[in-house]
């Protein structure tokens, strides 16, 4: 299996425009039939992303290459059932990564360790949200439009938490409000950005 050479949850080279999701679903297609040097290439191209959403839930370097090589491993396993009509590949395999990540910071028991429970499930609940707005976020400058539409609150919220990596609570206790504000505020803010990305 590939093995990851750098961390770079902000590396999305290669994995950001219609054309580079167009190769990427032509790499998946590839390694559904079994075309190693397509996983590689694959790897190469994503790696850096999936590996910064493994590190962010795990929080442990080691843990999170662990579990980036079970991604890809799943990759080579599902490959088949890929569909680039239902899902963006980046969506796709962020899915992957947010899943086996889950699960090895529930087998270890990590989730009540790490952290009190609801700062974890935070780290958790941001992850997904990213997913979302990463599938969305084709392109770099409507996603900036839109984001200077949303109510200057929300619009800070989530430029702190998807982009600067700040997780639910910490920028609860930043902005001086409840915690729930500040989910709310993300929430809102979310729903708002994606009605903008689709129209």
């Amino acid at each position: 299996m590939c093995q990851h050479t750098g961390v770079g949850a902000s590396s999305t080279e290669g994995a950001g425009s219609a054309s580079d999701a167009a190769s990427i679903s032509q790499l998946i297609a590839e390694v559904a039939g079994a075309n190693e040097r397509s996983l590689k290439e694959l790897f190469d191209r994503t790696s850096p992303k999936l590996f910064g959403i493994c590190l962010r839930i795990l929080h442990d370097k080691q843990e999170a290459e662990d579990a980036l090589q079970e991604v890809f491993v799943s990759v080579w396993r599902r490959a088949g059932s890929f569909d680039a009509g239902r899902s963006s590949p980046i969506t796709w395999l962020a899915t992957i990564a947010r899943n086996r990540s889950i699960d090895r910071l529930r087998a270890s028991s990590r989730l009540r360790t790490m952290a009190p429970s609801d700062e974890a499930l935070d780290v958790i609940d941001t992850s997904a949200d990213s997913f979302a707005l990463a599938s969305l976020a084709q392109d770099g400058a409507r996603l900036h439009t839109c984001l200077e539409k949303l109510d200057p609150k929300q619009n800070g919220a989530i430029r702190e938490a998807f982009f600067d990596g700040f997780a639910y609570s910490q920028l609860a206790e930043r902005a001086g409000v409840p915690l729930g504000t500040m989910k709310s505020w993300i929430r809102r803010g979310l729903q708002s950005l994606k009605k903008c990305l689709e129209a």
